[in-house]
């Protein structure tokens, strides 16, 4: 009887004991080959991130990317022997304090999102205060992840215009849910977009998800998106108190084309773009209310 007819032999006369040793065996290897996947793959998440402390008994843990630096690399964003001098702001009576909040209540209760125009230019000047307004917002460790863009030439207005107006068509025909659509329709708006080319400024809010120091290593920015929409928030304050208005516009899809067609840099995205101007004389805005103090705070 040779190998093979022995072999043969074999496997028919026992072939359940055959059978129960490769499955046996199939099922150990796979054990074990899944334990080793799993073990690496902990280790690789594990060497990749840098996890910060818990922060008092209910905190999260939360992953922020290294710097890519060595602990004798490790500085402040800003020098560590920044002085600290004395905060002596004005001090107001009690009845000038609730005064004020009344005045500033009611100065703000009028701000409304504004899609008409007038073409009057915007007296010299005030685009920058704005923008220094806006730049006294807080920020994570003072990092000031934002740059502001601001844009009064006819033809790169309308170039603006012509590429948020394709991808709005897009926008709204694909990528947007039906109930989305639904919901934007008591405001009247579509893809098209007239007031880009017809407000006399558009100012542009980028976020900077980080900057460069001038050694040339990466500075972090930290809770950089809470930051620019603080600053945001300040911005549209300073607008309505000076007695301009603006459309709160968050061109979806259109980071990208903007970022380049603005020569703005890969670490810098496009979170706001803002008409600014005054109203034009025929304006009209839909009649709305805002919520009520019981409905939006709550006192413990």
């Amino acid at each position: 009887m040779n190998v093979i007819s022995l072999t043969v032999w074999t496997l028919e006369n026992n072939c359940f004991a055959v059978y129960t040793a490769l499955i046996v065996g199939f099922t150990v290897f796979t054990f074990l080959h899944k334990r080793t996947i799993e073990e690496r793959y902990r280790n690789r998440i594990t060497d990749k991130k840098e996890k910060l402390p818990r922060n008092g008994s209910g905190g999260k843990e939360r992953d922020f990317p290294d710097d890519e630096g060595d602990e004798p690399y490790l500085v402040p964003a800003i020098p560590e022997d920044t002085p600290h001098v004395p905060y002596k702001p004005l001090k107001r009576a009690d009845d000038e304090v609730l005064q004020r909040s009344r005045d500033y209540y009611q100065l703000m209760a009028n701000r409304r999102t504004v899609r008409f125009f007038s073409p009057e230019p915007i007296p010299e000047g005030v685009l920058e205060n704005l923008v220094k307004t806006a730049g006294t917002s807080p920020s994570g460790a003072h990092t000031e992840p934002w740059t502001y863009v601001v844009v009064q030439n006819p033809e790169m207005k309308e170039a603006i215009r012509n590429i948020v107006e394709e991808e709005e068509e897009l926008n709204y025909a694909k990528r947007m849910s039906r109930q989305w659509v639904t919901d934007l329709k008591p405001f009247a708006t579509k893809p098209t977009k007239p007031y880009l080319s017809e407000a006399p400024a558009l100012l542009l809010v980028f976020r900077q998800a980080y900057s460069w120091r001038p050694d040339g290593r990466k500075r972090m920015h930290y809770y950089s998106e809470i930051s620019v929409a603080i600053a945001a928030g300040i911005l549209l304050a300073a607008i309505q108190y000076c007695g301009l208005v603006a459309l709160t516009s968050t061109p979806l899809n259109c980071n990208a084309r903007l970022r380049d067609l603005l020569s703005r840099p890969s670490n810098e995205r496009l979170e706001l773009l803002l008409p600014v101007g005054r109203p034009h004389k025929e304006a009209t805005v839909p009649d709305i209310s805002r919520k009520s103090l019981e409905e939006i705070m709550i006192k413990v």
